[in-house]
This record gives C-alpha cells, sequence and structure tokens, in this order.
C-alpha cells in the first residue's frame, strides 16, 4: 500500500465513513505486495481516471469511461478500486504530493549550496509550473474536495504535514539569524501556505487574474521574501 492509499484508509477511519477494500494488499497486514504487472494495471487505471476528471468532471465522469480509457474491461477496475470516489481521491492526493514536491527538493534539500532566498524563489516557481500544469484537474478537486469530508480531511492532514516543515525551516532561518526572530512560525507558515493554495487557484485555474507568468512568479517571491524579513546573504542552514 502506497502512502497516498493508507492517508486515505487512515482519513476513512477518523471520520467514521466505510473502510473501502484495499484490494492491493500490504506486507505489513500479512498479505503479498502487488506483483509489477498489477502495480501497473493500477497506475494506468489512475491515469486514465485522471484525463476523464478533467475532461468530464466529477460528477459527469463514469466507471466505464475510465476503463475504456485504460483499455481494460469493467471489471478490471474493481479489482483496483471500490468506487469512482476511491480513485478520485488517490489522483487528488497524488496531484497535490507532485505540487508540494519542491518543499523537500529544493526549500529542504541538504545537499544545495543556494543560499534560502535562492532556494525560495526556485520552489514558487517550480511549484507555480506544476499547479499551471494541473490546473484544470485542481479546479476539479477542489469542487469535489468540498462535498467529500474524507477527500478534505485527508487534504487537511497532507497541508498541516507541509506546513509543519515549513514552520520548522523557518525556526531554523531564525536561529541563523536569517529571518525576523519576532515572528511565530507556525502562524507564518499557516497564513503562506493560505497563500500559496489560494492565490494560483484564482489565477491559474478560476482565470481571475491576468497577469505574465513570470511576474506573477516574482510578486508571490518578494511577498514571501517580505512576510519573512528574509535576509539575502549567508551561507544556507
Amino acid at each position: 500500500m502506497n502512502a497516498t492509499s493508507q492517508r486515505l484508509k487512515n482519513t476513512e477511519r477518523e471520520v467514521s465513513l466505510p473502510v473501502e477494500p484495499d484490494r492491493q494488499g500490504d506486507a505489513q497486514d500479512g498479505v503479498r505486495p502487488p506483483s509489477p504487472k498489477a502495480a501497473l494495471t493500477r497506475q494506468r487505471l489512475l491515469d486514465a481516471a485522471k484525463e476523464v476528471f478533467e475532461e468530464d468532471g466529477f460528477f459527469d465522469a463514469r466507471i466505464s469511461d475510465i476503463s475504456a480509457r485504460a483499455a481494460l474491461s469493467h471489471g478490471t477496475f474493481y479489482t483496483y478500486f471500490s468506487s469512482k470516489p476511491e480513485i478520485f481521491r488517490e489522483v487528488a492526493l497524488k496531484v497535490e504530493e507532485a505540487l508540494g514536491a519542491p518543499m523537500s527538493t529544493v526549500i529542504l534539500d541538504r545537499s544545495s549550496t543556494a543560499v534560502p532566498r535562492d532556494r525560495l524563489r526556485n520552489a514558487i516557481r517550480l511549484y507555480l509550473e506544476r499547479y499551471r500544469d494541473e490546473a484544470k484537474i485542481m479546479g476539479v478537486i477542489e469542487q469535489v474536495a468540498r462535498h467529500d469530508p474524507v477527500l478534505q480531511a485527508a487534504r487537511v492532514e497532507h497541508q498541516a504535514a507541509e506546513r509543519a516543515l515549513v514552520a520548522s525551516s523557518i525556526g531554523d532561518l531564525q536561529r541563523h539569524g536569517m529571518v525576523d526572530p519576532n515572528l511565530n512560525p507556525e502562524i507564518v507558515s499557516d497564513i503562506l501556505g493560505s497563500m500559496m493554495g489560494r492565490f494560483p487557484e484564482m489565477w491559474l485555474t478560476e482565470g481571475r487574474l491576468d497577469c505574465d507568468f513570470d511576474d506573477g512568479v516574482e510578486h508571490l517571491t518578494i511577498i514571501f521574501i517580505n512576510a519573512l524579513q528574509l535576509d539575502g546573504g549567508g551561507s544556507p542552514p
């Protein structure tokens, strides 16, 4: 069972909803992990589902369309997923995990020699580039999350983990004298995290802002740097 599936199962227990069966199994549960062929088939279904949800939205998408797009039988779908909401939740969390990847691959990369200000700029650009690429499915995710308590709770859990990393990073920078020491890292991470979630949705999904992509990246970066009063010099902590 991958991390996304486990998070969904944990969330379903927390909100007291029926737990959908894990048809893949997990070595920790005493069941053999899926074979490479099964993993590939499952990924084909996830890729097909993402395309169908992007084109038709969640409510108009059909399991038969997903199976056909994956070139698999209708029955094969139910070997790996029990319902349309289940596969959508996994698609949604995989997309969000990919969007949040710059946190570890850029900002928290201990092998990087870039100063924090440059790391922040690079991470924001990469995040917004990925969001732009996923703008269509992100619009569907935002819509469905308002009506699906399981997905909503899983997103909250995922975002809380990301913001805890941000708060820890801010604390490290404060200890190195590179960020305003008067700031509360937890409060700042929530404020900036909310901005990182809502701004690209308004801009890239809803189309409510008409601006050059580089200008959007630069303005968001400047706001982050100014909010933290981030020192431009020094070695990366």
